[in-house]
């Protein structure tokens, strides 16, 4: 039966058949069958090769940029094993010796792909020496069946000790065996210098009893040093505190000893709100968490002959290096979302949290009041700081001097976008101040805001200047509107003191001539005649042609002034002499019903309007119709004003004159009569007289409101007139509004603010070159133009789309922040080398970009940042100045130095690499050594890593069996 069916099945299942019968191992043992599934494992991986095993799911080392592994259990008996395959994609060429994106058993070896077969246990090393030996035995017995290369690799010992032993099968008569180990502790001094570790090296294939120093063996050697920028010594040194024991106790009696400490970012803009930590330097840390940087010493292979010429390299210093590497290692908090790190970014995030709860509330005292029905809510978090706090804020911005400030320090291109106030301004440093005040809750806020308009009610009602307030100019539209409001009341602060002074001035005079005539009394009248001489004629004074005084200018020169000749000969009548307020003639304009030349008369500025003034009269204007009567009523003061003015300095004018002169195009001219007498201009001035033309339509209409105006205008100067801002009514008016507004007005503008002047505080930072920073800083302010557009307009509930957007705006200012002082602290330190930090700060940059507007706090893209930076020679004195001489407490180790000082620093790290090769024409090897091998092949090789209480070796020899 069972013939038959096989001769019925064809020859390739026959085969098939007869394969599976010979895989059947039911017979042999189980560690044959151990043996066989560690072979069909490596025979699959090697059918895979690195590509494919990839798409299988080979696993990326996060220690190594390149480096993946593959991962099987294995069963024998009662054990479990795994076996790791580690494997490079592109797996050709040598094995770089200080090659960083090599795994550990790379650098200690020399190898490139290999094995690893561990126990699956807590340890996860094999603790029974025989066990190991049995375990390497079965890996090497596979791995010859399918006719690998690969090493493989056991760990043994105890898990700290990251001890391994090892095979290789070399594909020909050659075999590479593997072993290394570790102390942890107590490295005998010997093995801490560069002369013991040779003789260590040499002692594994010398085997002889004598002194290694009298024999030559060539050895050669490659060394790398690691140094480390040494923590901020904020303790300092014992014995110096000692001997400077009075110098400490007069800096006590001045104040706090933090205070008196240099920080790093001092003269930084922010460092007048937070200190930020530097993200390039150790503050004291774990080696574990080493913030600063570490530099890397290479030295190219040499030939070694004895341990003497091993003395000398270790007095040998690190400018002799070949290659010099920096690797900076920046703060973990510089990537981390968690949110612990104090700046402008975490303060903001607070302010726009405060934006939620003010929407129901009237008035900022509503979050004051302890009646508050709602202030249960305010109890748990928002605590208000203590008024010696308060008094100091308040201080710092009303009685830190009055000179005016830069407006526009540190103002970006695009800062006018967003509609705050300037970072130099009173309310933008009442905002900034409010991040900083208590928890910045809004309960802090309203005691803040109600104490901060409590001071400018003082200001306003003893006549003080405005601190940090310009109190003259025009009013800057493009700001929001309480500093709109506080620029206008500083200029009306300015007017009603001048005022004042005038008022002073006039009680003075009177006083003064009271007491001349009491004099004149008391000595007797000696000519009444010549009193009446010094007084006027009829006791009034005639004021100039250029008014002293108006307007803040003592002379005026007119635009419209003009050549002397150009003025006819009737100009010179009686009614010059009364003429009042004129800045001088237009051009060679006369008037209508003389031949008298129109003067420009000197008028009042137009009354200052704030933002929500102009638009009560876009307001009116819509809802009356865009009349020009109804345009004409809304500036029927101004109006007034102006033709007054033009009545004194044109005492023969009438209303068409005016005309001509504030508004042309309402005079229309007869363009041929004008053409033709052109013509005889030059030769006869009079010719133009009177002017050919008449009012327009709108102009000459019957109840015409100008006319009007004009018919019931005194003629009165400017400098008699009523002023037209009334600096009292108009002051009242702006402390209402400001104790007044609603919370949620006050909230939103405060938000503008605070971006504005976060933004073009850090805008002030020196951060050199930096073409990514620079480009980082322009796109925060187009985001924050965009996000904060909302609050421009008064919303009148809570909107969470909007705080939402806000609080992301957040998070993105936060990051730009966050690369500011990486690259204000990289710009400092290598000032001298520009191109140092626009390397790191690029990188950098690529590295942490992607994480970068995104909200959420659990995005990781990349774990850790890793860089290594050539050093040019012109660039090494940059980084060795950074290496300062210890202090005493940071060498209390020199006993133990290992030598090649950097500036009195000892390497961190020491790595040696020592390997002898041997011809193998010549040597025991050569019997059996294939026509065509290598004729010098590396019989031995020895990695050494070693501090001076760390020391670990791993040995490779190469034998021939």
């Amino acid at each position: 039966m069972a013939s038959s069916s096989k001769a019925n099945l064809t020859e390739e299942e026959y085969e098939e058949e007869e394969v599976e019968h010979f895989d059947d191992f039911t017979l042999a043992s189980s560690w044959e069958r151990f043996i066989s599934e560690i072979e069909a494992t490596c025979r699959q991986w090697l059918a895979d090769g690195p590509k494919n095993l990839l798409e299988k799911g080979a696993v990326h080392l996060d220690s190594s940029k390149i480096i993946y592994k593959v991962k099987s259990e294995l069963k024998n008996a009662a054990k479990i094993y795994s076996m790791e395959y580690y494997f490079e994609i592109n797996n050709t060429g040598k094995i770089a010796d200080w090659n960083c994106t090599l795994h550990d058993l790379q650098l200690c070896f020399g190898v490139k792909e290999f094995l690893v077969i561990s126990p699956q246990s807590a340890s996860g090393v094999v603790l029974d020496a025989p066990e190991a030996s049995k375990l390497l035995s079965a890996v090497a017995i596979a791995l010859s069946n399918c006719s690998s290369l690969w090493p493989a690799f056991v760990p043994v010992h105890d898990p700290s000790r990251k001890a391994f032993i090892g095979i290789q099968n070399m594909g020909t008569v050659f075999t590479r065996r593997f072993e290394a180990d570790r102390i942890g502790s107590q490295v005998p001094i010997k093995f801490m210098h560069l002369e013991g570790l040779y003789e260590l090296f040499v002692s594994k294939f010398a085997y002889s009893t004598l002194d290694h120093s009298m024999h030559i063996f060539k050895v050669h050697l490659i060394m790398k040093l690691t140094y480390r920028t040494l923590p901020n010594d904020d303790e300092g040194d014992d014995d110096i505190q000692e001997a400077d024991a009075e110098n400490v106790e007069s800096e006590v009696s001045l104040g706090d000893d933090n205070r008196n400490k240099k920080l790093w970012d001092d003269d930084c803009p922010w460092s007048e709100w937070y200190s930020a930590e530097d993200p390039v330097m150790d503050t004291g840390l774990m080696d574990s968490m080493h913030v600063g940087f570490d530099l890397v010493t290479t030295w190219s292979e040499k030939v070694v002959e004895s341990s003497f010429e091993m003395a000398e390299l270790e007095n040998a210093s690190p400018h002799e290096a070949e290659k010099w590497i920096l690797v900076p290692n920046l703060s973990p908090n510089l990537d981390s979302s968690k949110g612990d790190r104090v700046g402008f970014g975490s303060q903001l995030q607070l302010l726009v949290n405060a934006l939620d709860m003010p929407f129901e509330a009237q008035f900022m005292e509503d979050f004051v009041s302890v009646e508050n029905p709602g202030s249960d809510n305010l109890k748990s978090s928002m605590v208000i700081p203590p008024p010696t706090v308060l008094e100091r804020v308040v201080n710092d911005l009303f009685h830190e001097g009055l000179q005016l400030p830069d407006f526009a320090k540190g103002e970006h291109k695009s800062s006018r976008a967003i509609k705050g106030a300037p970072v130099e301004s009173l309310f933008a440093q009442f905002c900034l101040r409010s991040l900083w005040f208590g928890n910045c809750s809004i309960r802090a806020i309203a005691v803040l805001w109600i104490e901060f308009v409590r001071e400018i009610r003082w200001c306003w009602e003893e006549s003080q200047p405005l601190p940090k307030m310009p109190a003259n100019g025009s009013i800057d539209l493009a700001t929001c509107l309480i500093n709109q409001k506080l620029q206008m009341l500083a200029i009306c602060i300015e007017k009603k003191h001048e005022l004042y002074e005038e008022f002073e001035d006039c009680i003075g005079s009177n006083d003064d001539a009271s007491s001349h005539m009491e004099e004149d009394i008391q000595a007797g009248e000696k000519s009444t005649s010549f009193h009446a001489q010094s007084q006027g004629f009829d006791g009034k004074s005639d004021s100039p042609l250029t008014p002293k005084g108006f307007n803040g200018s003592k002379t005026v020169v007119s635009k419209f002034s003009t050549n002397s000749q150009d003025v006819c000969s009737a100009d010179k009548s009686p009614s010059d002499s009364i003429r009042r307020g004129s800045a001088g003639p237009v051009g060679s304009m006369k008037l209508l019903k003389s031949c008298q030349s129109l003067h420009a008369p000197f008028t009042q500025n137009a009354p200052l309007m704030t933002e929500d003034m102009h638009e009560e009269r876009l307001h009116a204007v819509e809802a009356f119709g865009d009349s020009f009567s109804f345009s004409a009523q809304l500036e029927r003061e101004t109006l007034s004003s102006d033709m007054s003015a033009f009545k004194a300095a044109n005492p023969d004018a009438v209303f068409e004159d005016f005309i001509r002169w504030h508004s042309p195009r309402d005079w229309e001219n007869d363009e041929s009569e004008a053409n033709g007498l052109s013509k005889n201009l030059a030769e006869n001035v009079k010719d133009d007289w009177p002017p050919r033309g008449r009012l327009s339509q709108r102009m000459s209409d019957h109840g015409n409101l100008w006319r009007k105006i004009w018919n019931d205008a005194p003629i009165l100067p400017a400098y008699e007139q009523k002023p037209l801002l009334d600096p009292n009514r108009e002051g009242e008016k702006i402390l209402h509004y400001l104790e007044t507004v609603r919370p949620h007005q006050l909230l939103e503008q405060m938000i503008c603010t605070a971006f504005r002047a976060s933004a073009d505080t850090l805008n002030q930072t020196k951060f050199g070159s930096l073409k990514q920073m620079t480009t980082k800083m322009d796109q925060l302010y187009r985001t924050m133009a965009s996000t904060l557009r909302p609050l421009q307009v008064n919303l009148s509930s809570g909107n969470s789309e909007t705080i939402e957007d806000l609080r992301r705006l957040c998070i993105v200012f936060e990051h730009v922040e966050k690369l500011l002082s990486l690259a204000a602290s990289l710009h400092r330190k290598f000032i001298q080398a520009p191109r140092i930090s626009e390397a790191i700060f690029s990188d950098y940059y690529n590295f942490y970009l992607p994480t970068m507007g995104m909200g959420s706090t659990d995005v990781d893209v990349q774990k850790e940042f890793d860089m290594k930076l050539q050093l040019r020679l012109n660039e090494r004195h940059v980084v060795s100045n950074m290496f300062t001489p210890p202090t005493a407490n940071q060498s209390w180790r020199k006993v133990l130095s290992m030598g090649n000082l950097l500036n009195g620093h000892e390497p961190i790290l020491r790595e040696i690499i020592f390997s002898m090769r041997e011809n193998a024409g010549g040597s025991h090897y050569a019997a059996s050594s294939p026509r065509g091998y290598q004729p010098e092949i590396e019989t031995y090789r020895m990695y050494i890593r070693g501090t001076s209480n760390d020391l670990r070796v791993a040995l490779s020899v190469t034998s021939h069996d």
